[in-house]
């Protein structure tokens, strides 16, 4: 029974990562909104975090495999909350401690180190604290922190779940 029903909670985030995703690519796409350097980064946790997923499901895994998966899950589902996270703090901050001026990727690529680079996006811009779309009076980081957070705890039971239940 543990086995079934840790397939079931890898296929729930799996399809829940992709709801998310799928939502994001229509705010991008159906509605115009262009997304920051930070909203591309909680994409990136999010996509791998949905593979990871679907391959717990596919693979099924014994009770150590669950464990490996969900554990690379949930520092996924972190990254993405820390990401996530950092951009409602720099909605929230005073313009003037803000870059106005950020270099496209490709442009960053060449010439900062990959940890510089991330550095420059972590820091955030005028793209990044600008909110263009609301639901309940919540913004799209807002809204990301809730998902990225939700899909950290189903993680996390998941791990708790592979540990504790004989």
């Amino acid at each position: 029974m543990f086995l079934a029903y840790s397939r079931f909670i890898f296929f729930l985030a799996f399809f829940v990562a992709a709801l998310v995703m799928g939502a994001s690519l229509y705010l991008e796409f159906g509605v115009g909104l262009e997304p920051c350097w930070l909203c591309f980064v909680q994409r990136g946790f999010l996509l791998v975090f949905g593979v990871v997923n679907l391959m717990g499901y596919v693979h099924k895994p014994g009770r150590t495999g669950v464990l490996m998966y969900s554990v690379v899950s949930t520092l996924l589902a972190l990254g993405g909350t820390a990401s996530a996270l950092r951009q409602v703090v720099i909605q929230s901050a005073p313009p003037e401690r803000l870059m106005f001026c950020q270099p496209d990727l490709a442009c960053m690529w060449r010439i900062l180190s990959p940890g510089d680079m991330f550095s420059v996006i972590y820091r955030g811009s005028e793209a990044c604290a600008r909110i263009r779309w609301t639901l309940f009076d919540l913004s799209i980081a807002e809204l990301s922190l809730l998902a990225f957070v939700g899909l950290f705890v189903l993680s996390s039971c998941q791990i708790l779940r592979a540990i504790f239940y004989r």
